[in-house]
């Protein structure tokens, strides 16, 4: 999402939703982008993006650990209420379900809710770590990171749950993790340490340091320290690439996927987001924060402590991220969608939209039949449809080269490819009812799709969506047809 994208008229705007269950708070964001030729890289883009709604950041509603589903109904009801938000204006949205509310009952409810009101234009992804990284990064530090194209940004998104770092530079995403660090572990009365619940991760903490207390008993200071320098410790190792430090058994348990940022960084700044990442610059600039435990959980005390880390706190003064604590629903609703071509070969636009389809293959532009054949017959085996990426050089675009605009292969290539294509869809036959999809880097969608159908002769219902750059993930959902254009959203990041 950037302004290099060429204005057009008000029928090219679209609007976009974001809803973000996460496991202390929840809340939405609406907003409208321009559709046009981004001028940098030549593709279909978002640009000029106005936020038009954000809601107040509500605590997710739980009855003990399960969704209290009215409750969050009449927050989803007064959410799209209050944004005049309808599903035929919607374009392209997205719903993240994190931490508890990840809980399968959980988020098959909260999925459920959003069906119903909204309608199938948005998807629900439910406990998404590394996309969550992606879009915290994407929505607090991706124009702050593109303001210093030369240095590298970790940007730790602290939550209730989880911490997910990611590391970027000049706006680029280049690894990802989650842990489960994160304040809310712990949840006691608000203005005390009288405890109410301890998290499964929190147990385990305390059975580490030999903590005997359970629900009504109060945590003492040396108690609540040692579960400080725990999280601390834990957060200066995933700044400073300390692998080693995740190996010992209590800290292996609170990696669920591991940050190795894998290269030597030359200067590495430090951003925050998350509602920890809120109350962490409050603090730093000077802001009163709300007495002990005033969440009912140890955000504040969390907070405080990575001020005075020099490890972590070293950048807080000197680089201030946009929406620190709306960082993931702000990536969600703006940076979550690519937009395709409008070459795209789409026969049947009613197919459409189409979720949960599995990236099942990257293919080589120039792989020959034997590498179709294999590819389609993993396709084939995909009972509500496949998706495969086809990709040009795969590992060898350095960065200058992904951030400029695509140049499109040869005619020749692209025919040659399509044939091949074609005779691979001889050999391994697919259903007709289940859509075999085909993502294309350039603006060649058309062409490839023709030949590969043998000009509509084939029975087969492929779609070749254009001018999709490449994305690591393993599902991806498209859109309804708009203006010749779908939005194409992938999750599952890897």
């Amino acid at each position: 999402m950037n302004n290099s994208v060429k204005k057009l008229n008000s029928k090219d705007r679209v609007k976009m939703i974001g809803l973000d269950f996460g496991s202390t708070t929840s809340s939405a964001m609406v907003a409208v982008a321009g559709v046009g030729l981004n001028s940098v890289t030549g593709r279909m883009a978002l640009g000029d993006p106005e936020v038009i709604y954000r809601s107040d950041s509500v605590f997710t509603p739980f009855d003990g650990e399960m969704i209290d589903e009215f409750r969050l109904k009449d927050y989803l009801e007064r959410w799209l209420d209050e944004s005049k938000v309808k599903n035929d204006d919607l374009f392209s949205g997205g719903v993240i379900i994190t931490g508890l509310a990840a809980r399968q009952t959980n988020a098959e409810a909260i999925a459920r809710l959003v069906r119903e009101r909204v309608g199938e234009a948005i998807i629900a992804t439910a406990d998404d770590p590394n996309l969550e990284s992606w879009l915290a990064f994407m929505g607090c530090s991706s124009t702050l990171s593109r303001h210093h194209p030369d240095l590298s940004i970790i940007n730790l998104d602290i939550g209730g749950g989880t911490t997910n770092p990611a590391i970027g530079k000049a706006g680029q995403v280049n690894e990802t993790g989650c842990f489960y660090v994160g304040a809310r572990h712990f949840q006691f009365e608000p203005g005390s340490y009288l405890i109410k619940h301890v998290s499964y991760y929190g147990q385990k903490l305390m059975d580490h340091f030999s903590i005997t207390k359970k629900r009504g008993d109060f945590l003492d200071p040396p108690e609540i320290d040692m579960i400080l320098d725990f999280y601390i410790a834990a957060l200066e190792a995933m700044v400073m690439g300390d692998l080693s430090f995740f190996n010992s058994p209590i800290a292996k348990l609170h990696q669920q996927t591991p940050f190795d940022m894998n290269s030597k960084q030359t200067e590495t700044a430090i951003t925050f987001s998350g509602g920890v990442g809120e109350l962490i610059y409050q603090c730093a600039q000077g802001k009163n924060l709300p007495g002990t435990t005033y969440y009912g959980d140890l955000g504040i005390d969390l907070a405080l402590r990575i001020v005075d880390s020099p490890i972590l706190s070293s950048h807080i003064q000197i680089l201030r991220p946009e929406n620190m604590g709306r960082a993931t629903v702000y990536g969600l609703t703006l940076h979550n969608t690519e937009i395709s071509g409008s070459t795209m070969f789409l026969p049947n636009p009613d197919v459409l939209p189409l979720g949960d389809i599995p990236i099942v293959a990257r293919l080589r532009i120039n792989g020959n039949l034997d590498e179709v054949v294999h590819v389609f017959s993993i396709a084939q085996k995909s009972p509500k449809g496949a998706c495969i990426q086809i990709i040009a050089n795969p590992g060898t675009k350095n960065e200058k080269q992904i951030l400029s605009a695509p140049s499109c292969e040869p005619f020749a290539i692209i025919k040659g490819l399509g044939i091949r294509l074609a005779e691979g869809l001889k050999r391994v036959s697919f259903s007709p009812d289940i859509p075999l999809i085909i993502l294309a880097p350039d603006n060649y969608g058309k062409t490839l799709g023709n030949y590969a159908t043998n000009w509509r002769q084939s029975s087969t219902n492929l779609i070749v969506i254009d001018e999709i750059p490449d994305r690591n993930a393993h599902f991806v959902n498209i859109g309804r047809l708009h203006n010749n254009i779908v939005p194409v959203s992938f999750y599952g990041v890897h």
